[in-house]
């Protein structure tokens, strides 16, 4: 044999410990909903003043407004609706209002076209179905035009006090960000969320995890380094972790902004938001 080694075998090797890298365990079921939990707990500390974001009196305001909102933002619905309720307080006088004037008062909402069909619609049918009063039952809510289980949910959560989960665009992201669940259709992530959170806390955990979302953990750039929950968070890192750069890119009440309501809360911290016409 020769004295000489080839370069693979004179390479050195580093020594082996014997022991090989663990993998990770997947989270258990158990150890998910505990964590979930945890997230919700301390979510009610950093909002103790969660509310919804849409400025109303009655369930039939709040209805209106939750349909409005879609494909914009609460802020814009809060401004518009004033001029909408002050001329039609009531489903009967909406459901007789003339189209074209709706559509002009709801306009800056956007899809004003649709969202007039949807809210006269609806208003004919609370007037006829079931005499002037918005229904508090989810089966009666979502035989109305243009409601569906998001949207009732908001209004029996709110305005009669039964509890719901709201899954919109901010829940269901971090819903999945948490790993509560890797649905991506809202009724199945309803439904996997209500077996981890008993029913008393449904109304005010979809508040809570919608406040984050719109304040810190954003959709494009999460705010992750002045985030109070990256302890309990599986996705930290998805965003920026410089507490500094961090900072700056807080919303609402934390970044010194106000808020959506023109008319908040009296426990809220932030500012009203401003009227329509005045300066954003």
């Amino acid at each position: 044999m020769s004295g000489k080694q080839n370069s693979a075998e004179g390479e050195q090797q580093p020594p082996s410990s014997g022991k090989r890298k663990k993998t990770p365990k997947p989270e258990s079921r158990l150890a998910m909903v505990r964590r979930a939990r945890r997230i919700n707990r301390e979510l009610a500390e950093v909002y103790p003043y969660a509310h919804p974001e849409l400025d109303f009196e009655n369930a039939f305001q709040l209805l209106i407004a939750t349909v409005l909102s879609a494909q914009t933002t609460d802020l814009r619905v809060n401004q518009t609706t004033p001029a909408l309720f002050a001329k039609y307080p009531t489903p009967e006088d909406l459901a007789a209002a003339q189209p074209e004037e709706v559509e002009e008062l709801i306009r800056p909402t956007g899809f004003f076209r649709a969202k007039t069909k949807s809210i006269m619609g609806l208003s004919a049918a609370i007037r006829d179905n079931f005499g002037g009063e918005v229904p508090g039952r989810l089966e009666d809510l979502v035989t109305l035009p243009g409601v569906g289980r998001k949207t009732a949910f908001v209004v029996l959560g709110n305005a009669f006090g039964v509890p719901g989960i709201t899954v919109d665009t901010h829940f269901m992201r971090l819903a999945r960000r948490w790993k509560w669940t890797d649905q991506d259709d809202p009724v199945k992530i309803e439904a996997e969320i209500a077996t981890i959170f008993p029913k008393s806390e449904w109304t005010m955990l979809s508040h809570r995890v919608i406040f984050h979302g719109r304040r810190i953990c954003h959709s494009r750039r999460p705010a992750c380094g002045a985030c109070p929950i990256t302890h309990l968070c599986p996705a930290y890192g998805e965003g920026e972790t410089d507490p500094e750069k961090a900072r700056k890119l807080l919303k609402y009440e934390m970044g010194g902004r106000p808020g959506q309501r023109l008319k908040p809360p009296p426990d809220y911290p932030g500012e009203p938001a401003p009227a329509m016409g005045a300066i954003e």
